[in-house]
Parts: structure tokens; sequence; C-alpha cells
């Protein structure tokens, strides 16, 4: 039985995805590495240092840093991406989104935050949704990031839910295979050539219903309604 939602929060909740690509593109030109856009797009539902060593690989420079000039650059981009995101407002919520909200409370489904980026709580609050959540994932208390199953077992353990009782939401690859590996219900947001391994598909948050998504996920349970 369907009882809780896990919510990645860039490009799901708002796309405030793209101030993170903008902020990663600054660093990457800074370091005179052009990346493709298949790269930028790997960029997404990953951790700071997993982005960056990414962006590293891109242009051949895995070796070049020490762990703590790494940090430095993380925490160069990060500033970055804080002065970008002090614009949100509710206005940046994603379609769809709000009314899924309401909707899932109404119905007593517990949500929470399933986010790689460490300024959920900030941007969250920007957005007006911070008493909408009944648990964020601190990555920081994480040893490994999408698309490793552990931040979505760590959210299903923060609403004391089992793998079988929640929806896992994301639009990257990364995150559909850690929703996955955790034994999770994955709706992938986006391209569904990218997110094929979803058991739910839309193609935007706006058409996200949520009686749409507890049929899917009886369905695949194999529920009834006898």
């Amino acid at each position: 039985m369907l009882k809780g939602l896990l919510f990645d929060l860039d490009g799901v909740l708002t796309d405030s995805a793209k101030f993170h690509l903008q902020a990663w593109s600054q660093l990457a030109t800074q370091l005179g590495i052009t990346l493709t856009p298949a790269e930028r797009e790997g960029l997404r539902g990953r951790s700071r240092l997993d982005s960056l060593n990414l962006i590293l690989a891109a242009g051949a420079q895995e070796d070049r840093f020490s762990a703590a000039e790494k940090t430095a650059l993380t925490d160069q981009k990060n500033a970055v991406y804080l002065k970008l995101i002090q614009t949100m407002t509710p206005v940046d919520i994603l379609p769809g989104i709000p009314q899924l909200l309401k909707d899932a409370q109404a119905a007593g489904l517990k949500m929470a935050i399933a986010s790689a980026s460490r300024n959920a709580p900030t941007i969250l609050d920007h957005l007006g949704l911070a008493a909408s959540f009944d648990a964020i994932v601190d990555p920081a208390t994480l040893h490994r990031g999408k698309p490793d199953p552990e931040i979505y077992q760590q959210a299903q353990a923060l609403l004391g839910l089992q793998a079988a009782e929640v929806i896992g939401f994301e639009d990257a690859s990364a995150g559909v295979a850690a929703i996955k590996a955790a034994g999770q219900f994955a709706v992938g947001i986006g391209d569904a050539r990218l997110l094929a391994a979803a058991d739910y598909l839309v193609k935007d948050t706006a058409a996200l219903q949520l009686s749409q998504l507890q049929a899917a996920f009886a369905k695949e349970s194999g529920e009834t309604n006898g």
C-alpha cells in the first residue's frame, strides 16, 4: 500500500537544476573545459564531488587537484549557485507540483526530500514548501551518491516506511537508477529515452496526478480493490 512520496528537488519540484548547471559550466570554463550536452546532462542529480570529478574527467584533469583543492572548487561553485537561488520564490515551483503535494497531504501520505543538494532546506524556504515535507535527507550523512540507492533508502527510513510503500520522483537517469536499486517504484519526469528504467513516465511535472500514480503503483504492486 502506498504510504509515502520521496522527491528529488532540482528539476522535480523546481528548476533549480538550471542554476546548478550554470554554476558548474562557469567553473568548467574557468578550468578550460568545454562540456558536451551529454556531459552536462550527466551532472544532474549527483553530489558536488561526483559532479566535479565528472567535469575534471571530461577535461582529462582527474589528477590535477588535491582533495583540499577539490573542496575549494566545489565551495566556489556553491557560492555562485547560492547567489543564483536567492531570486527564487513560490512562482518557481514547477507546474502540477502544488496540487500533487496538496492531494498527497489530503491522502495522508508522508513526504521526504531525497536530494543531493545541501541547499535543499534553503530552496524549500524560498519556495514556501518547507512545511510540506516530513523529512529531508542530509547529504552530508551519505557515503555514496546517486545512482547508489543510499539516499532513497535513507529517505524511506526517515519516514519509517518500507521500499514497497513508497514512490520516488526523479528527472535524471542516475536518480531513477538509485530509486530502482532501493527496490522502490520510480517515476521518471522528462525524456523517456533517458529515463526508460522508470516504472512510470511523464513528460513533465504538469502531467503528475496523484490518482494516476496511485493506480500505476497499485498495478505494479499487484494490489486490487477487492
